[in-house]
């Protein structure tokens, strides 16, 4: 692929991205309509959205898994899907007070907390849900994990305009958030969809130098993401390397110094005395 046509390419996809057009592979709706048939996507999906994902994936095939796949002995693991994710999107939608009861440390549980639910999030370090809300009592805002969560339903508000509590919570967020800046290097320029597909769980965006054939990646991360984006940049390895981002500079300079101390290096091109 010469440079022209990566530009070509590049501004094609931004350019759907923006106006909110996904393309999709025979391989991926295969994938979408053998996941449809699970029993969790029942509860995952309204039964509109559900008729219209099999209406459209109508002439699809399901994707054999029979051949291709074998499941072995393994942990248990956390569902993704959560049913209280349903009933809070819908909540946070529609800008609706919220009355609920969530356990804290040490067992103990807070009834009827009043509040302005904000955003669904998740964790994929701890692989957890939370729900980010504004508690009206205290004027604080709140992180609570839906697993913690005894009961919630849906309450009007009497204090605060909603408008209003959104905007503290969307100013208290931002003053949260960090933004490092990831080159690629140029010799692995081929691979950006994997690159980009790694980094999929993070705020980013895309900036390429034309001159120098350079991509850059600024990714927008919260204050308990860094170890997390971290373990994508490790998993990257030679492709990427961090040119913003002091602490994660810091961080990945610590882990490399370590592992060529494992090996008897202690710098680059440097062996110790007597090290095989």
């Amino acid at each position: 692929m010469n440079l022209f046509e990566k530009i070509f390419n590049y501004q094609i996809i931004s350019r759907l991205e923006d106006s909110g057009t996904f393309m999709v592979t025979s391989h991926e709706r295969a994938w979408l309509k053998t996941m449809l048939g699970h029993p969790a996507a029942d509860e995952a999906l309204t039964p509109e959205t559900l008729g219209k994902l099999h209406a459209i994936l109508g002439q699809d095939r399901v994707m054999d898994t029979s051949d291709h796949l074998i499941e072995k002995a393994r942990s248990k693991e956390k569902q993704v899907y959560h049913p209280l994710l349903r009933s809070l999107r819908s909540l946070i939608t529609e800008k609706s007070g919220i009355r609920l009861s969530y356990e804290i440390k040490g067992g103990r549980v807070h009834s009827d907390q009043s509040g302005l639910p904000y955003k669904l999030e998740y964790s994929m370090v701890k692989r957890e849900w939370y729900l980010l809300w504004f508690h009206l009592r205290h004027h604080m805002f709140m992180r609570t994990k839906l697993d913690k969560i005894a009961s919630v339903t849906s309450e009007a508000l009497q204090t605060l305009d909603a408008e209003t509590i959104l905007l503290k919570i969307k100013l208290a967020l931002d003053a949260r958030k960090g933004e490092a800046v990831l080159e690629v290097v140029r010799d692995y320029n081929r691979e950006l969809s994997r690159i980009l597909y790694a980094l999929s769980s993070f705020e980013k965006d895309v900036a390429y130098d034309t001159e120098n054939d350079i991509y850059r990646v600024s990714v927008v991360i919260l204050g308990d993401e860094t170890e997390y984006l971290l373990s994508k940049i490790r998993f990257l390895g030679k492709r990427v390397r961090v040119i913003e981002g002091d602490f994660l500079k810091k961080r990945m300079l610590e882990s490399a110094t370590k592992a060529l101390a494992r090996y008897g290096v202690s710098s680059v091109g440097e062996e110790k005395e007597g090290a095989i």
